[in-house]
This record gives C-alpha cells, sequence and structure tokens, in this order.
C-alpha cells in the first residue's frame, strides 16, 4: 500500500489517522506541494487532479481522502469509522462533509494561489483564510453541542475527528482564535492522547520541514 500525500496537507492527515486507527502500515510518498511536485506528470497520471492524498493497493488508485476512509472502513472494519445507526451515520458525515468539503477547500492551497494572483495583499488572503475556518468551525461547535464526548460523537473517534483535528490544525496556522469552540477543542484533547492521532500529526512525518 502506498499513500502519496505532503507532510501538511490536510486531506493526507485525515488518511494518515485512519491509517493508524486500522494498525495499517503504508508506504508514505511525499509530493512537495508548495514546489508543484503535485503537478509533474508522473503524479499526474496517478492522479489527474493533481491533489494529493491518492492511495495505491494491489494496482488500483484511490483518490480523495474521505473516499479513501471510508474504503479503509469497508475492508478493514475495526475500529469503525463510522456508527452503526442509519441516522448517526449521517449525522457524522454531515460533521466530516461540511469540514472537508466546505470549509477546507476555500481555504486551500490552491485557492490562496488564485487569491494571490490576483494580486490580494497577503494580509488579505490570510483573512480569507481565517474567515473560512472561523465560519466552518463555528458551524460544526454548534453542530456537536448536544453530542456527549469526549470525541465529535460519543466515546470513540469517528471520520468526524478525522477531519476535525486537521481542520484546528489549519485555524491556528491562520490565527483563528480557537478558544471560541470548546466543544471541538474537547474532541481535539481526546484525540490527541491516542497514538494513532499523535503519530499522523504533520511535524512526525519524514518529509516535514
Amino acid at each position: 500500500m502506498k499513500l502519496h500525500g505532503y507532510f501538511r496537507s490536510s486531506a493526507s492527515y485525515r488518511v494518515r489517522i485512519a491509517l493508524n486507527l486500522k494498525g495499517l502500515r503504508a508506504e508514505h510518498l511525499a509530493h512537495h506541494l508548495r514546489k508543484g511536485e503535485q503537478c509533474a506528470p508522473a503524479y499526474l497520471a496517478i492522479n489527474p487532479q493533481g491533489l494529493v492524498p491518492a492511495l495505491e493497493e494491489a494496482g488500483a488508485v484511490l483518490t480523495q481522502s474521505l473516499a479513501i476512509i471510508e474504503w479503509l472502513d469497508e475492508i478493514h472494519p475495526e475500529p469503525p469509522l463510522l456508527p452503526k445507526d442509519p441516522l448517526r451515520r449521517a449525522k457524522v458525515r454531515a460533521f466530516a462533509l461540511a469540514l472537508a468539503c466546505d470549509t477546507h477547500p476555500v481555504q486551500n492551497l490552491k485557492v490562496l494561489a488564485r487569491l494571490r494572483e490576483l494580486k490580494l495583499p497577503e494580509e488579505q488572503v490570510t483573512d480569507w483564510a481565517g474567515w473560512a475556518n472561523r465560519e466552518g468551525l463555528a458551524a460544526c461547535e454548534k453542530l456537536i453541542a448536544g453530542e456527549a464526548g469526549p470525541f465529535c460523537f460519543g466515546a470513540q473517534p469517528y471520520i468526524a475527528d478525522l477531519c476535525l483535528i486537521p481542520q484546528l490544525a489549519n485555524a491556528r496556522r491562520f490565527g483563528v482564535d480557537v478558544s471560541a469552540f470548546p466543544r471541538l477543542l474537547q474532541a481535539e484533547a481526546a484525540a490527541k492522547a491516542m497514538k494513532a492521532f499523535a503519530d499522523a500529526a504533520p511535524d512526525k512525518q519524514p518529509d516535514a520541514e
């Protein structure tokens, strides 16, 4: 199994956590996003989107972090990353998608690079990224306000937590005051106490700068 990624990529971070929780080993192949290595022809032949992560297994290539995580969960069902109850599954997925599809893409490297191409001052680019994080995290704080902890949806981590931890890291990078989200911080503290999450952190990766 080969995981194409980048140490600071939130989407790659999610998949690293999932692999660790499942006790699975993968060869990590780094593509430096700031140097444009994800746009090299050899990598585009693997993932035409030029995004990370991509997972190679037995001749197949999977892209998009949530698709990879759900595939891992289906072929290695323990520990589960989604609850069994259909309503609970939908709620967990909705939380994960709020971050992975509506928050992270708006402030990712590709979008910020485009803002810079449009000659926006760096301060405005950073403000944009901070705004996107605050909006998304504020909504997620409310989504789990009534959920028992310590994780987002109870006593064990699900894909919601796999998306939350990288997004909080992003928010801090862009100067967001995350103390405004105590329920999310409770889930983060529970996650970071687990070796699977700690070992997946960006600064623990071989390509960390």
